[in-house]
């Protein structure tokens, strides 16, 4: 079933610059192999050596966390809109 996926800036030269992208998929895991499928390198960017998602990236299935949900095993349905969010740190403390 086909689902949108936001795409995060750096994340967009995989798509071409693309912000959004249709993907079929029955499952948070499907939607992340065939990202691959399409858009090669995506999936050394979001999993580990194996297979889970990386720490700091986030997967929001309709504004909801997957992590609170079957994480990758997650079911998605025709629509859905899957958002990839990298965490960001860093910063600085202005001096005083």
């Amino acid at each position: 079933m086909p689902v949108k996926v936001r795409i995060p800036t750096p994340l967009r030269s995989l798509t071409n610059g693309s912000e959004e992208v249709t993907v079929e998929g029955n499952s948070i895991k499907e939607v992340i192999d065939n990202l691959e499928s399409n858009h090669k390198g995506f999936k050394e960017r979001l999993c580990d050596e194996n297979g889970q998602i990386r720490r700091f990236i986030n997967f929001y299935l309709n504004d909801e966390d997957i992590r609170f949900k079957d994480n990758q095993e997650t079911p998605v349905n025709d629509g859905d809109q899957i958002s990839i969010v990298p965490a960001i740190a860093g910063g600085r403390i202005a001096a005083s």
